[in-house]
């Protein structure tokens, strides 16, 4: 059986972040992912659901501004992320540690 996803939603989103906030998160339905940084909450809302085969209830947005760090004098950047915190519907789970 081979879904119907658009190519799109794979570039909606990035990457699932795992960390200890996000997997004490994980405990409450909520899923959180790196996202594109143009990408709207209807956008990544429509993403989650076709490519993970999920109920979607909310999506929180928020940017992580990148830090300052100096290189042997040098000072750069790193480059801003946008992050999505999606809550998932009762009885809707993702396993982000198995992949796709």
């Amino acid at each position: 059986m081979t879904k119907n996803i658009d190519p799109r939603h794979y570039d909606v989103i990035v990457a699932p972040v795992i960390t200890e906030k996000a997997t004490t998160a994980s405990e409450f339905n909520k899923v959180v992912f790196k996202v594109d940084g143009k990408a709207t909450k209807p956008q990544i809302k429509e993403a989650v659901e076709k490519l993970f085969d999920v109920k979607v209830k909310s999506v929180n947005t928020l940017v992580r501004k990148g830090k300052v760090k100096a290189f042997r004098g040098t000072f750069g950047s790193q480059s801003d992320v946008k992050r999505a915190v999606v809550t998932l519907e009762e009885g809707h789970r993702i396993d982000v540690t198995t992949g796709l």
